[in-house]
């Protein structure tokens, strides 16, 4: 008999002892869970990678196929879709200029926000160094590279402002 490893009993998540999960977190399997911060009743779809310093707030979903890099903080009660990626890195190298492998010395962590009750459409980029105001949608597929304002609605790529929640826009 061959030995694949392979286990039909496990769940097939990898959650490093460094992870703060809050009360009553869902993680879903083929999850990736090291060095980061998730709040109370969130749930976390099948393959989510969450990575070492990004903080997720209570009662936030994160559907599958989504990527949560260092720098990332998500506020309270924010949906994200299926497939959204962050970036935490303006300009990712895989070497230094000498062509030696980078390290964590030789690149800038920028930082994301993501405010509470926001929504990020499935499929959506986000850039580092970005806000994601309260309320605001994020279309699906968009790419965002700027600022977006409390209640904005946005999308395309680059994502641009299509209406204020409660306000036509001209």
């Amino acid at each position: 008999m061959v030995e694949t490893g392979y286990n039909p009993d496990a769940n097939f998540k990898r959650i490093s002892a460094d992870v703060r999960l809050g009360q009553n977190v869902k993680i879903f399997a083929f999850v990736n869970l090291y060095g980061c911060e998730i709040g109370d009743e969130s749930k976390i779809g099948a393959f989510v990678e969450i990575q070492k310093g990004a903080r997720i707030g209570k009662r936030v979903k994160i559907s599958s196929h989504t990527f949560i890099c260092e720098g990332v903080t998500i506020e309270d009660e924010v949906f994200v879709g299926h497939g959204v990626m962050f970036i935490n890195d303006r300009y990712p190298r895989s070497t230094t200029e000498v062509g030696a492998s980078q390290t964590e010395a030789d690149w800038k962590l920028e930082q994301t926000w993501v405010k509470r009750r926001a929504s990020i459409g499935s499929n959506a980029t986000i850039l580092c160094g970005v806000v994601i105001g309260e309320n605001a949608i994020v279309g699906a597929g968009s790419v965002v590279t700027h600022d977006v304002p409390d209640y904005a609605v946005v999308a395309g790529n680059p994502a641009r402002l299509l209406r204020i929640i409660g306000k036509e826009v001209p």
